[in-house]
């Protein structure tokens, strides 16, 4: 399905009106679980990244992640943030970015493409875990 395709009416149609996805930003590293359809079986398949945009229209709400893969290929996917194929997000850290769009990181290499880890205090990770 299309990002463009998601109503109000649509989205409520599918079931997605109350996904628990937690807050995340523009570049946190989460890892999302998303269900494949293999001939007859479904299974769940990991794609875990930094999140490098989000573009945030209602009901067609999509963010992109960006991952190196095997022998330094970089993957862009763009989910749909009410999307019924997405069973799971789990942020695995926060980052500390000063822009709201991080396409810079496409044309850096190696360390100098990594995202600044943000260190929370006891404080925030409590309200974090309450929101």
């Amino acid at each position: 399905m299309k990002a463009r395709g998601f109503t109000k009416e649509t989205i409520r149609s599918i079931g997605c009106t109350n996904n628990r996805f937690p807050i995340f930003r523009v570049g946190d590293t989460i890892a999302i679980s998303t269900r494949i359809k293999e001939g007859g079986k479904e299974r769940v398949q990991i794609f875990q990244g930094d999140v490098i945009a989000m573009h945030c229209n209602e009901a067609s709400t999509t963010f992109t992640v960006r991952k190196i893969g095997a022998h330094s290929i970089a993957v862009e996917r763009i989910f749909p943030y009410h999307s019924p194929l997405i069973k799971e997000i789990t942020i695995v850290k926060h980052g500390d970015v000063r822009r709201a769009k991080l396409y810079y990181i496409r044309k850096r290499v190696g360390k100098h493409a990594r995202v600044k880890e943000k260190i929370l205090t006891k404080e925030e990770k409590e309200q974090l875990k309450a929101s």
